[in-house]
C-alpha cells in the first residue's frame, strides 16, 4: 500500500474487516467473515501460498528438497549417515577397552580412590562390596595399529583399519532413557528434535521419493523401550520427523490403499484434499498445513519406491553371505544393515538402526556373546559393502550406545558369571567412512577402566563433529524456539573431535 494513497487507512476499514467467498474447484460455498487478526495472517500467508503453488506443481516429479542453509557453512565430507544404535549400553571392557588390570584385581573391592565419591544406580549402589569384575573374553591386537579388539568381534577386527575408536566418551545421564534420549537429541529430557531431524531441517533431501530420515529396528529384542519421540522433530516442522520401515508386507503402516481404492482414486482424493488444505492457509498461513501436504505426496510416491527399496530378492547371494546368515530374514540387524546399504544408495540422508538388548545387569558373558554374534558380521559387512561399491568415502558410519558399563560387578561374582550396571563416566564407540582417520584410537581411560584420564569426549562433542562432517557448524544451525535460537548442542560448550578427521 503506498504511503501517499488519497483514502485514509483507517477509513478503508471502517466498515470492519473484509469478507471473502471461498470456494472448492471454483464453486463458491458462501461468504466467511474474516477477522482482522485473521486477516493481517492471511496477508503474511500469501507468501506460504505462492510457496505451496510451487511446491504442488513439482509433486507429481521427482526432485530434492532443499533445506533451511542456503550452502554448508564449510566443504562436507559426508551426504549421510549409518548410525547402528545399541540400545542398553555395551560394556566397553568387554568389546574395546582392554583392561588386564582388572583380571588382575578379580574380586577386590573397588577402590575409592577410583571411584571417587561418583553416584551409582539404585541397582548396585546399596551392595556391600563392588567387586573388580576383569572381561571372561580374550583381547588381541590388530590392524596397521596394534589396537586392541575383543574375540568377540572376529569381523570387526578385519575392517579396524576403517574405523575410529574413541574410548572416552561420556555423559552425565545414568538411567537409560535420559541417556537414550541425550545420544539422539542432544537433552536428557524429551521434546527436543533428532540428530535426524536436525540434518534434514538443515540439509533437506536429495531423494523426493524416499523420506530423507528411515528408521530402523531390529524385530524381538525387547529389553529397554525404544520411543518414536527419539526420531521425532520436537518443535522443528513435523516433515523433517523419521519413518520407521518395518519388517514384513508393509514396511510403512498405511502406505498402501485400503481394498476397493484404486490408485488413481487416491490420486484424485488427494488432489480435493489439497485444495481444502489450500483453504486452510489462507485462512490460518499455518505452515504445519504445508507439511502436512508434503507429507501426503510424499506418502502417495512412497507407494512405489518403498517396495522398490525394501524387495532384497534382486540381492545376489554372496551379499547375503557376506552380511551373515540372518540377512534374508526380514527385521533382523543383518537385514536392516543390507536394507540400510541400499537406503544409502538412494541418497537417503539419515538411517537409523536400533539394537536392543545390550543391558546385561546378570549374565553378561552368555548376553554379549548373542549381541556381538547378531552385529558384529553385519556392521563389519555394511563398511565392506559400502566400501566395495564406492559409498564409504561420503557416508558416515557410527556404532555406539548410550553409556558404558562398570567395572565390577552388579549381584553375585563367579568364575564363569557376571553382570555390570550402568556407567555414564566412559564408555567406547566407533566412527567410520568420509571424512575419518581410519585406524585412529582416541582417548583414554585409567586401568581400572572407571574414569577418563585423557582426551574426554562428551556427548555435545560428538554431535558437533557429527554436524561437522556434514559441512556443518554446530552454532550455527538453530531454530527460534520459545524466543532462543535452539541448537543440537544446546548453549554449553562443545568442540569438534578434530583428531579423529583425516
Amino acid at each position: 500500500m503506498n504511503a501517499d494513497s488519497s483514502t485514509p487507512l483507517d477509513s478503508r476499514f471502517a466498515a470492519g474487516p473484509p469478507t471473502r467467498t471461498p470456494s472448492i474447484a471454483g464453486v463458491p460455498f458462501g461468504p466467511i467473515p474474516v477477522s482482522r487478526r485473521r486477516w493481517l495472517q492471511s496477508l503474511s500467508g500469501g507468501l506460504g501460498g505462492l510457496a505451496l503453488g510451487e511446491l504442488l506443481g513439482r509433486s507429481r516429479i521427482a526432485h530434492a528438497a532443499p533445506g533451511s542453509l542456503s550452502a554448508p557453512h564449510h566443504n562436507p565430507k559426508v551426504k549421510r549417515i549409518i548410525y547402528l544404535f545399541q540400545s542398553g549400553g555395551p560394556s566397553q571392557l568387554e568389546t574395546y577397552d582392554y583392561k588386564p588390570l582388572l583380571n588382575e584385581q578379580q574380586g577386590k573391592p573397588l577402590p575409592d580412590s577410583v571411584r571417587q565419591g561418583q553416584r551409582l544406580t539404585g541397582m548396585s549402589g546399596n551392595q556391600s562390596v563392588l567387586p573388580l569384575a576383569g572381561s571372561k573374553f580374550k583381547f588381541a591386537q590388530c590392524g596397521a595399529n596394534g589396537n586392541w579388539i575383543s574375540e568377540l568381534l572376529p569381523h570387526t577386527a578385519k575392517v579396524i583399519d576403517d574405523i575410529a575408536i574413541i574410548r572416552s566418551m561420556y555423559t552425565e545421564a545414568i538411567n537409560h532413557d535420559p541417556a537414550i534420549t541425550m545420544l539422539q537429541t542432544g537433552q536428557q529430557l524429551s521434546g527436543r528434535p533428532s540428530i535426524g531431524a536436525w540434518l534434514s531441517y538443515g540439509l533437506g533431501s536429495e531423494n523426493d521419493n524416499l523420506p530423507s530420515f528411515v528408521v530402523l529396528i531390529t524385530k524381538g529384542k525387547g529389553d529397554q523401550p525404544l520411543y518414536s519421540r527419539l526420531w521425532g522433530t520436537g518443535f522443528l516442522p513435523t516433515r523433517f520427523q523419521g519413518v520407521q520401515f518395518r519388517a514384513g508386507r508393509d514396511p510403512v503402516l498405511y502406505l498402501n490403499n485400503p481394498p476397493g481404492i484404486s490408485q488413481q482414486a487416491r490420486r484424485i482424493a488427494l488432489d480435493r484434499l489439497r485444495e481444502l488444505h489450500e483453504l486452510e492457509i489462507q485462512t490460518s498461513g499455518d505452515a504445519e498445513v504445508e507439511a502436512r501436504i508434503a507429507q501426503y505426496e510424499m506418502a502417495f510416491r512412497m507407494q512405489s519406491s518403498v517396495p522398490e527399496v525394501t524387495d532384497l530378492t534382486s540381492e545376489p547371494e554372496h551379499v547375503f553371505a557376506m552380511y551373515g546368515p540372518d540377512a534374508k530374514t526380514p527385521g533382523t540387524f543383518a537385514y536392516n544393515c543390507l536394507l540400510a546399504r541400499r537406503l544409502a544408495e538412494r541418497n537417503v540422508r539419515f538411517i537409523q538402526l536400533y539394537h536392543q538388548g545390550w543391558d546385561q545387569h546378570g549374565n553378561l558373558p552368555a548376553g554379549i556373546q548373542t549381541q556381538c554374534r547378531e552385529t558384529d558380521q553385519p556392521s563389519a559387512a555394511l563398511l565392506s559393502d559400502l566400501k566395495n561399491r564406492g559409498l564409504l568415502q561420503d557416508t558416515l558410519v557410527v556404532w555406539g550406545g548410550e553409556f558404558g558399563r562398570t567395572n565390577y560387578s552388579q549381584g553375585k561374582l563367579t568364575v564363569d558369571n557376571y553382570g555390570r550396571d550402568h556407567h555414564p563416566r566412559c564408555f567406547s564407540i566407533w566412527m567410520a567412512g568420509g571424512g575419518i582417520r581410519g585406524g585412529a584410537v582416541f582417548g583414554e581411560t585409567c586401568p581400572f577402566g572407571y574414569n577418563i584420564v585423557a582426551d574426554p569426549v562428551h556427548v555435545r562433542d560428538f554431535h558437533a563433529t557429527l554436524l561437522h562432517l556434514f559441512g556443518i557448524d554446530h552454532e550455527r544451525l538453530s531454530y527460534r524456539f520459545q524466543g532462543l535460537d535452539a541448537r543440537l548442542t544446546s548453549v554449553e560448550p562443545a568442540r569438534v573431535v578434530a583428531e579423529i578427521l583425516s
